[in-house]
């Protein structure tokens, strides 16, 4: 969709006073997941995603009735379980990126008006697995399907609910001083044939919950790398105020790249990008590279091997 970001920022703008109004928002449209508080104090973490059919993963050649198996040799089965997993992980890794962990989740479907009834029983089966596999229960939902005068693609929509204990890890905290960290590796997430990295990527649950606890009130900000990470980059910039500075040197590029321009702006690397003053070197098997630290300013900069630098705030993609 053109133009996402100032429409996001539209909406960001709308919803700018529901927590005056509402005191049990804590945190309202602008960050991986919004908060809100319970009557009994608890806090929970709320976000949603989809998954389309040709936008997010690739669409079958000859339709879902077609002879299979079909890209690389996929059953059908085995691609609706891609589809599946990545609906799923994909909200997850939002409450990843606020140092949250999953409650459950809601999960919504609008099929194609000739969509085989075997293959949506598969579809909700795998939906149902990759929940309790991330202790995220698929709890409820809604079925539709497209009219036959307007086809439509295959769409997954999941809204997650998650815990925090504590204040969540906001975009909006990034200091002057802090040094930028990712983990993981950067790039190559889509391969020519659709599949990749981004069907198949662990959610930062796990690495997300150890640097909260790591590094306590130390962990400033932290994004999920989703849409590239020059943008993703930009977004914790935007909202703390700041300006950072990344070094071409030091990205940890997914192995065979070589190509550090294109791999920021890859997106679906599903890392997180997180700023503090200090971190680990590694998250059990997981690695954390330093890549650029934060500075007075605005924008983010990559300083390349020359020594120049290039403005890579709006590298990555919009939806």
């Amino acid at each position: 969709m053109a133009h996402e970001l100032s429409l996001l920022a539209h909406i960001a703008s709308i919803a700018a006073g529901q927590s005056a109004a509402f005191p049990h928002v804590l945190l309202a449209p602008g960050d991986d997941c919004a908060a809100v508080r319970t009557p009994g104090g608890d806090t929970l973490l709320l976000t949603v995603d989809q998954v389309i059919e040709g936008r997010h993963a690739p669409s079958p050649p000859g339709g879902w009735h077609s002879p299979f198996p079909g890209i690389d040799s996929l059953s059908r089965d085995e691609l609706l379980d891609l589809y599946a997993r990545k609906t799923i992980a994909r909200s997850i890794s939002d409450l990843a990126a606020m140092g949250g962990q999953p409650l459950c989740a809601l999960c919504t479907a609008t099929l194609p008006h000739d969509f085989p009834p075997e293959a949506a029983r598969v579809l909700a089966a795998a939906t149902h697995r990759w929940g309790a596999a991330w202790q995220c229960p698929v709890v409820g939902g809604d079925v539709a399907s497209f009219a036959s005068a307007h086809p439509g693609p295959l769409t997954l929509t999941l809204t997650a609910i998650g815990t925090i204990q504590g204040p969540p890890v906001h975009r909006a905290g990034a200091k002057h001083g802090d040094h930028v960290y990712i983990t993981g590796h950067i790039g190559g997430s889509l391969l020519p044939s659709g599949l990749g990295h981004h069907l198949t990527f662990e959610p930062r649950l796990r690495e997300g919950a150890l640097l909260r606890h790591e590094l306590g009130p130390d962990l400033h900000a932290m994004i999920d790398v989703s849409d590239g990470l020059g943008l993703d980059a930009s977004r914790i910039a935007a909202a703390s105020g700041v300006a950072i500075e990344l070094d071409e040197s030091q990205l940890p590029l997914s192995p065979g790249l070589t190509d550090a321009i294109r791999a920021l702006a890859d997106g679906e690397d599903y890392e997180l990008l997180f700023c503090a003053p200090h971190a680990p070197k590694a998250l059990g098997e997981t690695p954390v590279t330093r890549i650029g630290r934060v500075t007075q300013g605005q924008g983010v900069r990559l300083r390349r091997p020359s020594g120049q630098t290039l403005d890579i705030s709006s590298h990555g993609w919009e939806h």
